[in-house]
């Protein structure tokens, strides 16, 4: 596909305003369904990272979630005074502690998994199968063609 040779001048055609805005449904719908349950998108977000990989690290919690480590330990905080997650310190690394869901936290998780993945579902019907592979390999070149800014040094 050839590349635009114009620069976007009209604020209807602004691609990021158009993702953010589906960006901004898509989470406020999650807020929606999640918020029943006493808990927030981040709150959800960090709990899906540690369901997949217990033991992992606040930092790393952090990272996979796209928000910073303070922001992260405000919300591991959070979930671990409501009881959803129990927090050690690593056996490899002291300084380093590993985050775990507790029983209450996995059966929590399961149903905010339930209520997340209904939203996902209602908005992939909106489109064919050729049509979802089509916004899946139009957003990962979206998301590959901005490339991150360069680390200070």
């Amino acid at each position: 596909m050839a590349a635009r040779s114009r620069p976007v001048d009209a604020r209807a055609e602004r691609l990021g305003l158009a993702i953010k805005r589906a960006e901004q449904v898509l989470i406020a719908e999650k807020a929606r369904v999640l918020r029943p349950l006493g808990l927030t998108v981040a709150q959800y977000v960090a709990m899906a990272a540690i369901a997949e990989t217990p033991g992992i690290s606040g930092a790393r919690v952090a990272r996979q979630s796209n928000v910073t480590p303070q922001t992260m330990a405000v919300v591991l905080a959070g979930l671990e005074a409501k009881g959803l997650i129990e927090r050690q310190p690593s056996g490899d690394h002291a300084q380093v502690l590993v985050t775990r869901l507790t029983r209450a936290g996995q059966a929590l998780f399961r149903r905010a998994d339930a209520a997340a993945l209904e939203v996902e579902e209602r908005l992939a019907a909106a489109f064919s199968d050729a049509e979802l592979a089509t916004l899946r390999e139009l957003l990962a070149r979206a998301t590959a063609a901005i490339p991150a800014p360069a680390a200070a040094s």
